[in-house]
């Protein structure tokens, strides 16, 4: 029963999703249906606003929770209908919130049988996790070239700690979600002309360094630890 218990949160959480899928709902998640519905969104928005950042922030939890690959589609939506500062800033809510939920899942129902599966692997990376954790996951959230989804299932089976799970998340996916958004505010003539936004730019050179020596920064307090230790 206990068991049970235990892998209810995924049964649910799999279940939603297959329910979601099953509707259609995820079809809607497209370039080609944002630039249909743009003028009813930013509509909607400017009429409620506070609903409207309401049902973003819900969406955008559910679909990190879910792990839909359709994520950067819903952040430029953002910038789109709430401008890039306040569509960033829901944005990064909405994905620390699903991410959150998808670890706190993970971690329930799968972490007991990873600790006894690979026992010595989980003994060799728990206590670095403990340790370093958050400036290892804050480096991989703010370099995206590794699936969201995966590190946040993978941190969780590790036997990382939410808080700072939750705050290298929060942190890290600052930059990279505020270039989207940034996207979103000025796409809507190239969505209306039948076009695409350009999502590759966030590896361009100009972007993409930046992120890349922010991540080396923030493994600084580990590179130093591990010196200081090696001296002792």
């Amino acid at each position: 029963m206990r068991a049970l218990w235990h892998i209810l949160p995924l049964v649910l959480l799999a279940g939603l999703g297959i329910a979601i899928w099953r509707s259609g709902v995820l079809a809607e998640l497209s370039w080609g249906s944002l630039a249909r519905h743009q003028a009813e969104l930013l509509a909607l928005a400017a009429a409620y606003p506070l609903a409207a950042a309401t049902a973003y922030v819900a969406l955008y939890a559910l679909v990190v929770a879910l792990s839909v690959p359709e994520a950067a589609i819903v952040t430029v939506c953002g910038g789109l209908v709430f401008g890039t500062l306040v569509g960033g800033a829901l944005a990064v809510l909405g994905a620390t919130l699903g991410a959150v939920v998808l670890f706190l899942v993970a971690r329930t129902a799968l972490a007991e049988v990873m600790a006894r599966r690979a026992r010595g692997l989980v003994e060799l990376i728990r206590p670095r996790l403990q340790r370093d954790g958050f400036s290892y996951l804050l480096a991989l959230r703010l370099v995206p070239a590794v699936p969201f989804w995966l590190i946040n299932i993978g941190a969780a089976l590790c036997g990382m700690r939410l808080f700072p799970y939750a705050a290298a998340t929060l942190i890290g996916i600052i930059p990279a979600t505020f270039v989207f958004a940034w996207v979103g505010a000025g796409v809507g003539t190239v969505l209306a002309a039948g076009g695409k936004p350009d999502l590759a730019l966030i590896f361009s050179p100009h972007i993409f360094g930046p992120l890349l020596a922010l991540a080396l920064l923030s493994l600084t307090p580990v590179i130093l630890r591990r010196r200081r230790s090696g001296r002792d």
